[in-house]
């Protein structure tokens, strides 16, 4: 019969069923029964709104209220208007000989205390909690430090928190929230940085934190590297960038939440940004514009990148120019990116020393490597651009990936300006990627002289023998590594998912997000097999160990979790969209194609240097990157 009261109240969304099922209770005299009046005073107090007085008249007239109805009360107090009256249920209840305040007593109290903002009671329930020995609660714990964060008091906020035995995650991120909310912006930061374990909120603590202290700067860079995002991190940049305290919406701040959108490959926020920019009427500001065809081609979509160039109300200028340009670059558009190059030519727009180095990247990945050198001339010869480091370094890759590897050592050599450490290093990763060893030690020879410390070289020359079965050289270069303490950067790919970015990394430890990504992948994995034929490419995995071992960590790659998790969490028919922190290698490039013709979808991911745009079991860069 209790059960079946309760339920009834559970549908009840306003006072007037809820006084229905009220009378009908005390006709059949459970009004006394302490489970179903709680039940009946929790739903007028907290579930239901405006039913407060109609609570708190329950609540006179129960005989014997218990512990859990103090707290009921205490608690729908301090969330009241009046959020001190809470403390005299409190003391109600202190009153009674027998009953005794429990942790919720306390939390709702403090909580009531930090919602109006007054010390002098919050200490005395802090005494109170010490003398009932719940002091060291992490539930009450946690809410004395956020009392006392609220109240203005951070030395007594931090001293709290250095008394807790085991404080757990969410005691961490109320100790860093009341660094920031009492303005010490460099305590939040040493809490954020001795944190054990960091979850969303702790990130969203420090990106919200910075972001109303003013520090953008900051709060750009820890959302650059915030493992995860959710709504509440876009919407905080979008608010700190947007719509800061007196300073209207402009073009500079648009243009920056552009830039995050454009880093982060998060094309859904990019395209409600776009939106927001047409409403606003900042369609006529030429650098949005700009900005909006840079987010698009670093979003993955580059058809949206034409449209907006194309639709520009307002003249187009050379960084109209050049971003469209570099877009078709990142693409592999080589051949329109030249087209494009002699329209811009033809309006009378002359081109600077970026426009140049986008024009050489397209070349470079796209194979053009006749265009490539006849733009390096022009440039030099026709529009008296002298070349920088960053043009020699486009002439090098461009030799380099097309496997003219003597011709680029060449090239290197005759440079009038002495090569840095990227030029080679451009070059030793043209080695690695067509195997040529001698050319690979030659090279690594030059960069022990100008940077031996890079972790990147020394990985670089171990794959070149890697792949051609020299194990102990391998092993060599591992063993100075460990002893130089080099570590190789471990690779790291992002998916958005309803506007949530997901991250993965080979390696890392599991949990839920990346556990339902392993058993997608190896659903995955084996349609390919009997689906496709697929076979792994093992020479992508750099270690003399057992085939077997090398089937399953090649299969383990974060770009394939990343896929995995998109396609078990996206609808059929969305495009997959992942960035990529490394080159892609050929196992996950192939697996890619497979994925795109077995699935039906297409997947674009943004590596360390371009776009491969899979659909129907093939890329847009042709196998050539």
């Amino acid at each position: 019969m209790e059960e079946a009261w309760v339920s009834l109240l559970s549908k009840c969304s306003s006072l007037k069923p809820t006084k229905q099922i009220h009378a009908q209770i005390c006709k059949t005299g459970l009004h006394t029964d302490p489970l179903v009046f709680g039940k009946l005073l929790l739903h007028c107090a907290i579930t239901i709104s405006d039913a407060l007085h109609y609570a708190l008249r329950l609540f006179h007239h129960f005989p014997n209220p218990d512990t859990f109805m103090h707290n009921t009360l205490i608690r729908s107090l301090s969330l009241s208007q009046t959020p001190l009256s809470s403390l005299h249920p409190f003391i109600q209840l202190r009153r009674q000989p027998t009953l005794s305040p429990d942790s919720f007593t306390f939390a709702f109290a403090l909580k009531a205390v930090a919602n109006s903002r007054h010390l002098r009671p919050g200490i005395q329930l802090h005494s109170q909690a010490f003398r009932h020995g719940f002091d060291a609660h992490i539930f009450v714990g946690t809410t004395l430090i956020s009392m006392y964060a609220e109240c203005g008091d951070s030395g007594s906020a931090r001293r709290v928190f250095d008394e807790m035995s085991e404080p757990n995650v969410v005691t961490w991120n109320a100790v860093l929230t009341a660094a920031f909310r009492c303005g010490d912006v460099e305590g939040a930061q040493d809490v954020f940085g001795c944190m054990p374990v960091r979850n969303l909120t702790s990130w969203n603590g420090m990106l919200a934190g910075y972001a109303k202290a003013g520090e953008l700067g900051l709060a750009r860079r820890v959302f650059y590297e915030m493992p995860l995002r959710d709504e509440v991190s876009w919407s905080t940049m979008i608010v700190g960038e947007l719509l800061r305290e007196e300073i209207r919406t402009n073009e500079v701040s648009l243009t920056g939440v552009l830039s995050a959108c454009a880093q982060a490959g998060a094309f859904e926020f990019g395209k409600i940004l776009h939106g927001f920019v047409e409403k606003a009427g900042f369609l006529y500001v030429g650098s949005v514009n700009n900005a909006l065809i840079d987010t698009y081609s670093k979003c993955g979509n580059v058809a949206m990148a034409r449209l907006v160039f194309q639709n520009m109300p307002v003249a187009r200028s050379i960084v109209s120019w050049t971003s469209i340009i570099a877009g078709l670059a990142m693409h592999g558009c080589g051949e329109e990116a030249i087209q494009l190059f002699h329209e811009m030519e033809e309006s009378g727009v002359r081109p600077d020393g970026i426009t140049f180095i986008s024009l050489l990247y397209a070349c470079s990945h796209s194979g053009l490597v006749e265009e490539g050198c006849g733009l390096f001339s022009k440039m030099k010869n026709l529009y008296g651009i002298e070349p920088a480091i960053e043009h020699y370094g486009c002439m090098v890759d461009l030799y380099g990936r097309a496997a003219r590897l003597q011709k680029a050592y060449e090239f290197i050599c005759e440079m009038p300006v002495s090569p840095n450490a990227i030029i080679w290093r451009t070059l030793l990763g043209a080695c690695s990627i067509h195997g040529n060893i001698e050319m690979a030690e030659l090279v690594k020879a030059r960069l022990a002289e100008m940077d031996p410390d890079n972790s990147g070289d020394h990985v670089l020359l171990s794959n070149v023998y890697a792949v051609a079965g020299k194990w102990k050289d391998v092993s060599s270069i591992r063993r100075t590594m460990t002893e130089h303490s080099m570590k190789k950067t471990p690779g790291w790919s992002m998916i958005e998912i309803d506007k949530v970015i997901y991250g993965f990394v080979a390696g890392e430890k599991p949990n839920e997000v990346t556990e339902e990504a392993h058993e997608k992948l190896r659903e995955i994995m084996l349609r390919l097999r009997t689906e496709a034929g697929y076979a792994p490419q093992l020479r992508s995995v750099l270690h003399d160990i057992e085939e077997e071992e090398k089937e399953d960590s090649v299969s383990k790659h974060s770009e394939k979790l990343a896929a995995a998790f998109g396609i078990a969490k996206l609808p059929k028919g969305r495009i997959l969209r992942i960035v990529k922190n490394l080159r892609v290698c050929g196992d996950c490039h192939t697996v890619m194609k497979l994925i795109s013709k077995v699935y039906q979808v297409e997947i674009i991911v943004r590596d360390r240097s371009r776009f491969h745009s899979f659909k129907d079991g093939f890329c847009s860069c042709r196998d050539y990157w």
